[in-house]
């Protein structure tokens, strides 16, 4: 049993002793990934902020692109990746999401162009060659708004121009496009100074709309009024002056082109502001035509016009002052004669009163007052043949001193201009008398009464001639030499008239009505009036069908 009462023994306890409160320390275990979280945090805060700009682009199709490898460059610089390819919820288009690098921030404005760069062969021109190894990629134009975007609509082919080439850009209306496309070539004295951007129908359909850009510092050629015409192909003309061929370079007859000029007596002109609108002519003769004012006039013809056709010249001792636009058929019951009005149309600024030395006096302040009295001075219009290959006729004006007392009428709408007959028509009608007048001649009664006084001459010198030879016997010395010289003289007589009888004979036979000559003659004309008559249909046909100059006649069918 143990005895409780018996205290314990507290010595041997050690005494309590207080420390101070120890400071937090790290465990070196901790040290690693305490720095790789630094490390991770750092490269998460330089991402985001070296993060660059998502952007959506809209494509027909994905071809050539893959989400992780496409790339998006700017001038052949990689800026961006493409991250991924969707098709849109409707299904009409491809909605490509790409990121760009913080540094392209700046490109991604309203009026930025996307497309996606590959080979291509796109009329005379070649391009995109380098993705043939590298892959296709992105390329990009940048724009000049402020107005920041990040969903774009990408373009389907390349931009004909970039935006940084220095130009200006002017808009073209034509009744149809021709054979001009994006990229056709502008020219400017058969120099190549820009190209075609774009085309599109307008919107009622009744004709086209040209963007045509053109480079510095040839952009500073175009005046407000320069005028431009399609460069297209081979202008082949054939009228009175002939065939004419008119072309620009090799690369417009191939794939089209515009040509543009300045009219010469414009050319002070102010330039033409950037987005102008020009109209865009067929012809440079037809632009040239609008460039100019015009007056209508009224010729009435009393004669056959065939050979002369719309567009034919008119002109003015060798200087073309005009063109003809309609020839109609007017007919009069009264007298039962038939006319040919011919409706022109002049150009008034090609007359310079200053030109004309004869009329210094007169000083007209307009050009109703000058061509008055340039008519009261004989200016007339007749028909000419500009061409005998082709029969082509045009319209003269011409000064005719003897022609009647004539004046413009300025009452009718148009005004009615004198003329007077053609020169050929007149020839005709010469020639048509005198041939009349050969066949009334009684030719056969004629050489029949210079046979017969030939014949009684003939007789007469005989008997003359033995009259002499009887004096020869008896007449002295003296006198016999001048017999001598008198029967030498009429033997000289008698040849000549032996050699008119024979050259009336010739002549009875060349010009009786049955000759073989005249029969020759009149076959020839008979010749000559059937190829007229051939190179007259050769010529229309080819006024219709020029093209068959290359091609060939068309098989009928």
């Amino acid at each position: 049993m143990t005895d409780t009462s018996q205290k314990p023994d507290l010595s041997n306890i050690p005494d309590a002793v207080s420390e101070p409160k120890r400071r937090f320390s790290i465990q070196l275990v901790w040290i690693i990934p305490i720095v790789a979280a630094l490390i991770g945090l750092s490269l998460a805060v330089k991402f985001f902020v070296d993060r660059g700009e998502t952007i959506t682009i809209t494509f027909k199709t994905g071809e050539g692109m893959e989400a992780g490898k496409t790339k998006i460059k700017y001038k052949d610089v990689q800026i961006g990746e493409v991250k991924g390819l969707a098709i849109a919820k409707d299904r009409s288009h491809v909605v490509v999401t790409a990121e760009l690098t913080k540094d392209a921030k700046g490109l991604l404005v309203k009026d930025t162009r996307f497309w996606v760069v590959r080979a291509r062969i796109s009329g005379g021109t070649v391009s995109g060659l380098g993705t043939l190894v590298g892959g296709s990629y992105i390329g990009v134009d940048a724009g000049t708004s402020k107005e920041s975007r990040d969903e774009f609509i990408g373009l389907e082919t390349p931009p004909a121009v970039s935006m940084d080439i220095p130009g200006r850009l002017f808009i073209l209306h034509a009744a149809d496009v021709g054979s001009l496309d994006t990229s056709s070539p502008i020219l400017f004295r058969r120099m190549q100074v820009g190209q075609v951007i774009s085309t599109e129908l307008d919107r009622d359909g009744k004709g086209v709309t040209i963007k045509a850009f053109i480079r510095a510092p040839f952009d500073q050629y175009v005046k407000t009024s320069s005028i431009f015409w399609h460069a297209s192909g081979i202008d082949l003309t054939l009228n009175s002056n002939g065939v004419k061929i008119n072309t620009e370079s090799m690369v417009s007859i191939l794939l089209g082109g515009i040509a543009f000029q300045t009219p010469q007596d414009q050319a002070d002109a102010q330039p033409a502001a950037p987005n102008s609108v020009f109209p865009l002519f067929s012809t440079r003769d037809e632009a040239l035509k609008h460039a100019e004012r015009v007056e209508p006039y009224l010729l009435v013809f009393k004669e056959s016009v065939r050979g002369l056709s719309v567009g034919a010249p008119v002109d003015l001792q060798g200087v073309t002052v005009g063109e003809v636009t309609k020839i109609d058929v007017a007919l009069d019951s009264r007298n039962s004669g038939l006319s040919i009005p011919v409706e022109i149309q002049f150009y008034p600024d090609r007359l310079h009163p200053q030109h004309h030395h004869t009329l210094q006096q007169i000083k007209p302040p307009d050009s109703r007052s000058l061509l008055t009295a340039l008519v009261a001075h004989g200016l007339r219009a007749e028909i000419k043949s500009g061409n005998l290959l082709t029969g082509q006729l045009y319209v003269a004006l011409d000064f005719f001193p003897a022609a009647k007392p004539s004046k413009i009428d300025w009452s009718t709408s148009p005004p009615g201009f004198p003329t007077v007959p053609g020169s050929m028509s007149q020839l005709q009608k010469k020639l048509m008398h005198i041939v009349q007048k050969i066949e009334k001649m009684p030719l056969e009664e004629l050489a029949g009464d210079a046979g017969k006084s030939i014949r009684s001459l003939d007789a007469t010198l005989k008997s003359a001639e033995k009259l002499i030879n009887n004096i020869d016997t008896s007449v002295l010395p003296e006198t016999r030499s001048v017999l001598l010289e008198a029967r030498e003289s009429l033997k000289d007589v008698r040849t000549t008239l032996r050699e008119t009888r024979k050259t009336l004979g010739g002549a009875n036979q060349v010009l009786s009505s049955d000759a073989p000559a005249v029969l020759d003659l009149r076959d020839t004309m008979r010749e000559v009036s059937r190829a007229a008559q051939s190179l007259r249909v050769l010529s229309d046909y080819l006024e219709q069908h020029p093209e068959s100059l290359i091609r060939g006649k068309r098989e009928e069918k």
